[in-house]
């Protein structure tokens, strides 16, 4: 049901972005930021439920908590560079967004690195 209402408010900007086109083509931008943002702090809202599901799953599983807190890094970099690029690219600055959304994936690289390495060292020891 919640992504029905985000739909329908998204669906609503874009009627409403187009209508002011027609009329001042300056304005459509800033209801694209506008609805953007409302979907955004609405999403950011409902980020309380994962960090409660993060935590019971720490519960359940014998893992560290800097893994699960580099998920939930590895999360949020990834909403907020798709969230700023599509801005970006519905500014009319393609090119930026695209370098934001590189950088995004060159930083959850970096970050899941130590990750990544623990798995090595894991795989190692098994093979030993």
């Amino acid at each position: 049901m919640e992504m029905i209402k985000v739909a329908i408010l998204g669906m609503a900007g874009i009627l409403l972005g187009i209508f002011l086109k027609g009329v001042k083509p300056e304005y459509s931008i800033y209801i694209s930021l506008g609805v953007s943002l409302c979907i955004f702090t609405y999403a950011i809202g409902k980020l309380e439920y994962l960090f409660d599901s993060v935590s019971q799953l720490q519960e359940y599983l014998p893992i560290s908590t800097s893994y699960l807190t580099t998920l939930l890094k590895m999360i949020g970099i990834t909403y907020i560079g798709q969230f700023t690029s599509g801005i970006c690219k519905d500014a009319g600055y393609g090119s930026i967004g695209n370098q934001i959304e590189v950088f995004s994936k060159l930083y959850i690289m970096v970050i899941s690195m130590p990750v990544l390495l623990a798995v090595m060292e894991t795989i190692h020891g098994f093979l030993s």
